[in-house]
């Protein structure tokens, strides 16, 4: 089985398809390397595709440590992937979890990526739902320490913004609950207390935000409410970034509108590699509206 190693000795599962420029894939919370699927197998076609598994999610390491899962981590394990298998400024795709973690990698290491795709990223982010974001995070945390993993995976799994999967794609639903359950809940419980819980507002971080110049494309189910807010002031600070929303479509909008999500990101793809994707003109938001 292929694994990388972090800076800090955690071994990351990952696998690869395709050849050509480099596609970095990061995972949600609830899902993994499988939840690219219908990605790993559209853009192989055309891209080297590499997706890979978070530190807490089997078969890459689980450490028992808190210490070891953090914003901070996964940002770098992004740089780690990137440097264990020598790609050249790939373009970054994340959602949710990974969508936080393609952000802050971005923010971090602009020189080392082509172009960020952040998907579904806004939970918690807003300064009013921060203390509730960090309540439900914990409670979520507790029954991955407490239930079977099959049920804390139910339960998890039928969140608000997972309903509209459920509807569109009951066979599609399954697997992601299957998937979810095979998780590790050492892994998913640490997870939930040292990255989702612990990492910064949006909101913190507008001053960086408004410099960043690597080409973004924001994306956004208009169902999934606690992202809608946080993708528009995304947008609005990011002076690179483009905004998709994706109608009737709730959190995990690379599974519940695949064709769609494909078309969008690959012609984003294609804007930035013929240099066709500049930086806004400013005078778009000068405040005038005529």
């Amino acid at each position: 089985m292929p694994y990388i190693t972090t800076d800090d000795g955690v071994r990351l599962y990952y696998e690869e398809a395709g050849s050509g420029i480099p596609i970095v894939f990061v995972h949600e919370f609830a899902g993994d390397l499988r939840s690219y699927e219908p990605q790993m197998r559209c853009f192989a076609r055309r891209y080297r595709c590499i997706a890979y598994n978070a530190r807490g999610y089997p078969p890459s390491d689980v450490p028992d440590d808190l210490a070891r899962y953090s914003q901070d981590r996964a940002r770098d394990d992004i740089k780690a992937v990137i440097a264990a298998l020598e790609l050249d400024r790939p373009h970054v795709v994340g959602i949710s979890m990974g969508g936080f973690a393609t952000l802050h990698f971005g923010l971090n290491y602009p020189e080392l990526t082509r172009s960020l795709v952040i998907g579904g990223c806004g939970y918690g982010a807003e300064p009013s739902k921060r203390a509730q974001f960090q309540a439900e995070a914990e409670a979520a945390a507790q029954r991955f320490d407490t239930l079977p993993m099959t049920a804390s995976a139910e339960r998890y799994a039928q969140g608000p913004g997972r309903l509209q999967l459920r509807d569109k794609d009951p066979r599609g639903f399954a697997e992601f609950v299957r998937n979810l359950a095979e998780h590790s809940p050492v892994g998913s419980a640490m997870t939930l207390r040292g990255v989702q819980k612990m990492r910064p507002s949006l909101y913190e971080m507008t001053e960086r935000l408004s410099r960043l110049v690597v080409p973004a494309l924001v994306m956004c189910g208009d169902e999934d409410e606690p992202c809608l807010d946080p993708a528009l002031m995304l947008k609005r600070t990011i002076p690179s970034a483009g905004l998709a929303i994706l109608p009737r479509t709730g959190h995990a909008l690379n599974l519940e509108e695949p064709e769609l999500f494909n078309r969008i990101v690959g012609e984003f793809f294609h804007q930035v590699e013929s240099g066709r994707w500049p930086i806004r003109d400013l005078t778009a938001g000068a405040g005038r509206i005529l």
